[in-house]
């Protein structure tokens, strides 16, 4: 560790506070499957809340932070912890239906971190909910179609059109965020470093 400023950093350029922070968030997508899931049609993809944890990571953490905070989610649940919604494990979720859709949630924090620290300090609420519905819809949508492709006997028309069963849910979820990550913004300017 070293210290910058009035910060300690490690080697890899993390503080303890982004350190703390990504702990949260990976905790705070786990806690968000503990209502469960329900499953919707024939695909056997669930319903659940993780996704908006998904979004408000990249949405108030930033791509870099927020990114870190789902891979360390993800790797908890592909060592075995029962950490997905229903009590799945990431090995679980990545031989069904849904590997896809939890593959996406890297890409979809990434895209929705980059852009919206492009949009900081001032966090416009129509650029918050355009960029969290590109990366929370579009992105894990675009994933999930691809892994419902290679995991089920779907068509292209069929995989397209289970994603929707999910959108009401899922805009919800982008509105949520949006609001969410305009008053933390508001509250802590900084916080994703631009």
């Amino acid at each position: 560790m070293t210290e910058v400023g009035s910060a300690r950093v490690s080697r890899l350029g993390i503080s303890a506070r982004d350190m703390a922070q990504i702990a949260v968030f990976a905790a705070l997508i786990a806690a968000l499957g503990l209502p469960g899931a329900i499953t919707v049609g024939f695909s056997g993809v669930p319903i659940t809340l993780q996704t908006l944890g998904v979004i408000l990571a990249g949405a108030v953490l930033g791509a870099r932070k927020g990114t870190a905070a789902v891979a360390v989610f993800l790797a908890l649940t592909l060592i075995g912890l029962p950490l997905l919604s229903g009590g799945r494990t990431g090995l679980t979720a990545l031989a069904g239906p849904s590997a896809g859709y939890l593959i996406g949630w890297l890409p979809a924090t990434l895209v929705i971190g980059l852009l919206t620290a492009r949009i900081l300090p001032k966090y416009p609420i129509a650029l918050g909910l355009l960029i969290n519905a590109l990366g929370g819809i579009v992105i894990i949508y675009l994933f999930g179609t691809i892994g419902l492709l290679l995991r089920t006997d779907l068509g292209v028309g069929a995989a397209i059109t289970t994603n929707f069963a999910f959108i009401p849910g899922d805009a919800l979820k982008v509105v949520v965020a949006t609001v969410v990550a305009k008053s933390v913004h508001r509250a802590y300017p900084g916080l994703i470093r631009t």
